[in-house]
C-alpha cells in the first residue's frame, strides 16, 4: 500500500471510530434514548452498589449476583480514578478508553511483514454494532488486556503469560487464552502472576472466592443455545417460568438443570477437543497462537448456560486479533462473529421483550444469532486441525521406512 493511501486509510479508521463511540457515549449517557431496556442499570445500581461494599475493604459475599473473580474488583473501583465525574459516567468514559486501547494495540498489532489492519477494521465496526451494551459493561476492559497479551505472545511470552492470568482474575474466560501458548516461560509467568495476585485479594479482601458457589448454581439464561430447547418447549405445554435469577434472566422449571447439565458436558467436550488439538498439533504459525484462542473462546461461549450480550466483546476482540496476521485462517469465522453482533444487539436490548416472551420473533432472533456462533465454532475449529494437525499420512513411522521403501528393484 502506498504511504499517502495507508495514512487515507487511518484517518478513515480513526474517523469511523470517533464518530461510533460518540454516538455510543451519548446513548449510555441517554443523551438518545435506545430502544430497549435500560441497559446502564447495571452500571447505576449494580456496579455502584458493589463499589460501595468494595471500598469498604471485602467483597459482596451475600449478593448472588457478585459472580466474578476477585480482580474484578478493580473494574468496579475504577471509576474512582475520576472523582470528579459521577460513578457511571465515570466508568462509561474509562470503557471509552478501554476502547481506544484495544484499538491501539490492534493497529500496533498490524504493523510488519505480513500482518494487516483487517483487525483494527473488524474491532472498529463491529462494537457499535453491539450497542451501548459494550460501554455498560466492563467486558470492554477485560478484552483490552486478552487482546495485549495475544498480541504479546510471540516476542514477550512473560508479559502474555502475566496479562492472561491476571486477565482470567478479571473474568475468568482469558485463561483459555493459556490454551493456545506453547512456551513454557508463558505459562509459569500466569502461574506466578495468578498466585500473587489471587494470593493478595484473598488476604486482604474476605469473601475473595465467594463467586465460585454462585456461578455454580447458575441456571439456563435465556439467551443461552439451550435455551431454544425452552423457548420453542413453552409453546408445546412446558410449565416453566422465566424469571431473573442469579443476576440473568433464566429459564426455571421442569427439565432446566438437565439442559444446564449437558451445556457443561458440552463444554468439557470442548476442553478435551482443545487439549487433544494441543498434543497433536505440530505446525506452529505466528497466527496459530490467535487462531488458537479465538477458536477456543468461540466454543467455550457457545457451550455456555449463559451468553449474554457482552460475550460477543470477547469474541471480536480475539478475532480482531488473528485478522492481524493476513496467513490467519480465521477469515470466515470472524465474518460470521460480525454478522452476529447486529443480531445481538437485535435481540438484546432492541426486542429483549420478545426473547423473553419466547413469542416468534424472539426465537427467531436467537435461532439466527446463535445458529451463526455455532456455525463459526465448527468452522474455526476445523480450521484449525487442518492448519496444524497432520494428517495421519504425513506422520512418519517410527520404525522408520518399510522393508518395500528400503528395498530396491533392478530395473
Amino acid at each position: 500500500m502506498e504511504p499517502t493511501a495507508a495514512r487515507g486509510s487511518l484517518a478513515g479508521l480513526l474517523g469511523i471510530w470517533g464518530v461510533t463511540r460518540a454516538a455510543l457515549l451519548l446513548c449510555v449517557l441517554k443523551v438518545v434514548v435506545f430502544p430497549g431496556p435500560d441497559v446502564t442499570s447495571d452500571v447505576s445500581v449494580i456496579y455502584r452498589g458493589w463499589y460501595d461494599v468494595l471500598v469498604t475493604g471485602t467483597f459482596p459475599q451475600d449478593d448472588v449476583t457478585w459472580q466474578y473473580p476477585p480482580a474484578a474488583a478493580l473494574a468496579v473501583l475504577s471509576p474512582a480514578v475520576l472523582p470528579f465525574l459521577e460513578y457511571a459516567t465515570a466508568f462509561f468514559v474509562l470503557a471509552l478508553v478501554a476502547d481506544a486501547a484495544a484499538l491501539a494495540l490492534l493497529l500496533r498489532g498490524a504493523r510488519g511483514t505480513g500482518r494487516s489492519r483487517r483487525g483494527a477494521w473488524l474491532w472498529v465496526a463491529a462494537v457499535p454494532l453491539l450497542g451501548p451494551t459494550v460501554y455498560a459493561r466492563y467486558d470492554v476492559m477485560v478484552t483490552a488486556v486478552a487482546v495485549a497479551a495475544l498480541l504479546a505472545a510471540g516476542r514477550h511470552p512473560r508479559l502474555a503469560g502475566a496479562l492472561m492470568a491476571f486477565g482470567a482474575l478479571l473474568k475468568v474466560w482469558p485463561a483459555l487464552l493459556l490454551l493456545a501458548v506453547r512456551r513454557r516461560v508463558a505459562w509459569a509467568s500466569a502461574a506466578v502472576t495468578g498466585v500473587a495476585v489471587a494470593g493478595l485479594f484473598a488476604v486482604l479482601m474476605p469473601g475473595a472466592f465467594a463467586f465460585l458457589g454462585f456461578q455454580r448454581d447458575r441456571g439456563t439464561e435465556v439467551e443461552s443455545l439451550g435455551s431454544l430447547v425452552f423457548h420453542v418447549a413453552r409453546h408445546h405445554g412446558w410449565d416453566g417460568e422465566v424469571l431473573l435469577n442469579y443476576g440473568s434472566v433464566e429459564f426455571l422449571g421442569p427439565y432446566v438443570s438437565w439442559v444446564s447439565t449437558g451445556a457443561l458436558f458440552l463444554t468439557g467436550a470442548a476442553l478435551a477437543w482443545l487439549v487433544l488439538w494441543r498434543l497433536l498439533a505440530t505446525r506452529f504459525a505466528p497466527h496459530t497462537a490467535a487462531d488458537a484462542a479465538f477458536t477456543a473462546v468461540l466454543l467455550f461461549t457457545v457451550t455456555s448456560r449463559v451468553i449474554s450480550p457482552q460475550y460477543m466483546v470477547w469474541l471480536v476482540g480475539t478475532a480482531a486479533v488473528c485478522l492481524c496476521f493476513r496467513e490467519s485462517r480465521m477469515g470466515r469465522p470472524a465474518a460470521l462473529v460480525l454478522a452476529a453482533c447486529p443480531v445481538t444487539m437485535l435481540e438484546f436490548p432492541v426486542w429483549f421483550g420478545h426473547v423473553v416472551a419466547s413469542d416468534a420473533l424472539g426465537i427467531t432472533l436467537l435461532t439466527i444469532r446463535n445458529g451463526l456462533l455455532v456455525t463459526a465454532s465448527l468452522l474455526a475449529a476445523r480450521a484449525l486441525w487442518r492448519a496444524t494437525v497432520p494428517a495421519r499420512r504425513e506422520i512418519p513411522s517410527a520404525a522408520g521406512p518399510s522393508w518395500a521403501e528400503r528395498t530396491t528393484v533392478p530395473s
